[in-house]
């Protein structure tokens, strides 16, 4: 694990940026493409920003899309395939895109990207943490065990809270009761994992996920078990931890 502590969220995003640009880079010359696991919500804005101008041949980059509400229409405000479309997938020649059709029916939109996921291993997942935190939408209390790559869940009071929080949604009652996501163990299957964490709303989970066991009642603690993670904060999101000298 390898902890990341920057001046502010511009700066956070920039350097994860750089660091996730030159793992798929590395990918890319050692074996001719790259898989990405690709992370959504308010805390990957600045992320975003600079991941899009980074030097990478994106045609070679094959993304996979971590998670989408049930029912939720494409072309909401709140729609993960929206934003990726507008924040990623419209400024770079991506090779391919696995979204998450949350207006499908869920069995057969699981199968499809299982059958696609098969193919070959993650090279980098892009996680967050979220407030309560989950990763993806993975809420607590975290199936770590669950073998398949999707699944469909329930989201849970503080998920939910968070997304009407952020502006996503109006009020609670607008939010999808359920979701299809990428399970715990699909990204802990990613040979990089690079978590962007920025902002005060988010240093009681990195509190949480770095001072405590690893625990379901807690996702992101199952991510220290990784060979490979390396997690981003600002100051506000690292205003919990102990004091590094």
């Amino acid at each position: 694990m390898q902890i990341n502590i920057l001046s502010n969220p511009e700066e956070l995003g920039a350097r994860a940026a750089e660091a996730a640009a030159a793992w798929l880079n590395a990918c890319i010359e050692s074996k001719g493409k790259a898989r990405l696991v690709l992370s959504t919500g308010a805390s990957q804005f600045q992320f975003l920003d600079s991941f899009v101008r980074q030097p990478v041949d994106w045609r070679l980059v094959e993304m996979f899309h971590l998670d989408e509400y049930i029912a939720l229409p494409a072309e909401h405000p709140a729609s993960f395939r929206r934003y990726l479309r507008e924040r990623f997938l419209s400024k770079v020649p991506i090779g391919y895109a696995h979204l998450v059709d949350g207006e499908g029916e869920p069995e057969a939109v699981i199968a499809k990207l299982e059958a696609e996921a098969a193919k070959a291993p993650f090279d980098l997942g892009l996680i967050g943490i979220g407030e309560n935190a989950h990763i993806a939408f993975n809420d607590p209390p975290a199936d770590f065990q669950a073998g398949q790559t999707y699944k469909v869940v329930a989201l849970d009071e503080a998920c939910k809270r968070q997304q009407v929080r952020e502006g996503w949604f109006g009020s609670l009652e607008e939010v999808p009761e359920q979701a299809i996501t990428m399970t715990v163990s699909a990204i802990m299957s990613c040979r990089k994992i690079i978590s962007c964490v920025p902002h005060l709303a988010k240093a009681k989970a990195v509190s949480n996920a770095l001072g405590n066991e690893i625990t379901p009642d807690i996702p992101a603690t199952i991510l220290k078990r990784h060979d490979d993670w390396s997690l981003f904060l600002d100051p506000e999101s690292a205003s919990l931890l102990p004091i590094r000298s």
